[in-house]
């Protein structure tokens, strides 16, 4: 700020010539200055008293804001919190390929005792042992008449049993909130969802995790916040996967079954539509791990991932398409399967001592003749067979969503010799899961194209890596279709629906070597519509057993082929198939010409 002199010399110089007096100049600049301060002292109260206004304005109004706010809200009781780390119990939910729930959340509560605030504790017992019959009452008193602070009592109850509780009337006995994972449809899918637990627990609260399945696969994404609770959507159908079940629990009891599995999938994405494996169970109630005895006699046993099979003849389609596509053979080469045919000492025979003599390879496919497709293995070489297996995924483990898919480890001979080119042409030697057989029978529906098996919602055509041409895939599934029409599966005829497949029965191995002679693994890998495929079925029956004639029967175009045109004959309209006639094929139809 420039400060104006009270005595300027040009003034007081003016005013002395002209007989004034200077000191009327001084007075007069300092009134002047005296109202200038005044002025900006009033100016910085008033800016002053003007800002203290609005803060106590606003201070008001916010006070005011609060005060009608708990004016209109109900009076909640205050609580007193325990310090520590909130427990998140919030879990997405899963849904189906069309939003049908499979698993949510439902809130319910546990029921916790605080001894040294019950006023009488033996009287508490008993009206406890009145809702929950399955308590002891002697250790319920023992409990609350000890030294005891704190019990558990139950972790879930229904609205019933707690409004029971508060009848009681004891406040030694309370109430934690709880979120309960709730499975609607029961056993439906059971081994898909694998189930789930409580983690981390307070009176408060409890984590929700998973245990198996896609529960415990995709844990850490169903209990992220960040995904705003949204749903994770599987390729299942619903609808689809209950038609699945019921036919393959009443085909494992007619054909008198310690166990079933199928896998419908996709060829063009991978999506397994159905996977159901039996026995089952609910997840709403999931039985403790068998501890002793075979782990697939356990109802948590999945057999589509975790049974490891040597599953026969339906490896014998892969045999040929491999032969086609090195260019050995094409499907009408005809190959000697007369005996004998020794490899390493061992010698290879036909089902029932058969000897069929020269047969084109789609011949060798309809019949199923072991020795054709172990002289086509040892035209291809253990390398190359090896080489195109592990293509079609058969030796790795498969990257299904389910943590129980990591223990489907294929067995693989420990040195891949030319006797073990030859079984595994014929599906012995080599142990995989019906995932795997899926996976493999999807790569020659859908034109040689490379499938993985996938429990998530495709929104478009997934296109594999190429491990076959298109010539020998479709061969493949010439010769498929074949076999339904004039082969060993000829009761997988569908009306409309033109069903292709390969049969394989293998006899069940005994745990110190050897086979059994009377177990036996049925499965029967299907295509369809075979003209136009869009999916595979794998239906495979554990130790099943037809009875109706005067010997058991137990092959798989006995057992486990009815059972999956059944299946296919339910299913299909609801994949949203219609019924259509086959088309010919034009190298079927002779032209001729006509002139006037």
């Amino acid at each position: 700020m420039i400060r104006t002199p009270l005595r300027p010399l040009a003034r007081i110089l003016e005013a002395r010539q002209k007989g004034e007096n200077p000191d009327a100049i001084e007075r007069e600049n300092k009134r002047i200055r005296h109202e200038q301060m005044r002025d900006q002292a009033r100016l910085r109260a008033e800016g002053r008293l003007l800002v203290l206004g609005a803060f106590f304005f606003c201070a008001f109004a916010v006070v005011g804001a609060r005060m009608g706010m708990l004016a209109t809200t109900d009076p909640v009781e205050p609580r007193a919190h325990a310090p520590g780390a909130v427990i998140s119990a919030s879990r997405a939910d899963i849904v189906d390929r069309h939003g049908n729930i499979l698993a949510t959340n439902f809130e319910t509560h546990a029921l916790y005792a605080q001894p040294r605030h019950m006023v009488d504790p033996v009287a508490a017992a008993d009206g406890l042992v009145k809702v929950f019959p399955d308590l002891d009452r002697d250790k319920l008193v023992k409990d609350f008449t000890g030294k005891r602070k704190f019990l558990w009592i139950k972790k879930k109850i229904s609205p019933e049993q707690q409004q029971a509780v508060h009848d009681i009337g004891d406040p030694g006995l309370l109430f934690a909130p709880r979120d309960m994972r709730l499975y609607p449809n029961g056993s439906l899918a059971a081994h898909v969802m694998g189930g789930a637990s409580f983690g981390k627990e307070g009176v408060h609260g409890a984590e929700v995790i998973g245990v198996a399945g896609v529960e415990k696969y995709f844990d850490d994404y169903l209990r992220n916040p960040a995904n705003g609770n949204n749903p994770l959507q599987l390729s299942l159908d619903l609808t689809v996967q209950a038609a699945a079940e019921r036919v393959l629990w009443g085909g494992m009891k007619l054909m008198n079954a310690k166990g079933a599995t199928s896998v419908l999938m996709d060829v063009k994405t991978g999506e397994v539509i159905s996977v159901v494996s039996l026995p089952t169970f609910d997840p709403n109630n999931r039985p403790r791990p068998a501890t002793t005895g075979d782990a697939s006699d356990s109802p948590l046993f999945n057999r589509s991932v975790q049974g490891v099979y040597e599953l026969g003849s339906v490896f014998k389609i892969f045999t040929a398409a491999q032969a086609i596509e090195l260019g050995l053979v094409n499907a009408n080469t005809v190959i000697n399967t007369a005996g004998p045919l020794k490899v390493g000492g061992f010698k290879i025979g036909e089902f029932r001592n058969k000897n069929y003599g020269p047969l084109s390879v789609s011949d060798i496919i309809v019949k199923s003749s072991n020795r054709g497709t172990g002289r086509m293995a040892l035209q291809i070489g253990a390398k190359r067979q090896q080489d195109f297996l592990r293509g079609l995924g058969f030796l790795d483990v498969t990257p299904f969503e389910i943590v129980e898919a990591s223990g489907g480890k294929p067995l693989l001979p420990k040195r891949w010799t030319e006797l073990s080119t030859v079984t595994i042409s014929y599906g012995h030697g080599l142990s995989t899961s019906p995932m795997h057989l899926a996976a493999g029978y999807a790569a020659i529906a859908n034109g040689g194209f490379k499938v993985t098996p996938t429990l998530l919602k495709q929104d478009a055509p997934v296109q594999g890596p190429r491990v076959m041409s298109d010539r020998a895939a479709r061969d493949g599934r010439a010769m498929l279709r074949a076999v339904v029409s004039k082969g060993t599966a000829s009761f997988a005829r569908v009306p409309g629906y033109f069903v292709g497949g390969k049969t394989g029965t293998a006899d069940k191995p005994k745990p110190r070597g050897g086979y059994y002679k009377d177990k036996t693994l049925a499965t029967f890998a299907s295509i369809f519509p075979a003209h136009d495929p869009k999916y595979v079925l794998i239906v495979t029956l554990d130790e099943p057993s037809e009875n109706s004639g005067d010997k058991p029967r137990r092959t798989a175009g006995w057992t486990a082929v009815p059972v999956a045109a059944e299946m296919i004959r339910r299913v299909a309209p609801l994949l949203g198939l219609r019924p259509t006639v086959e088309p010919v094929n034009p190298t079927m139809v002779t032209l001729t010409s006509s002139s006037n």
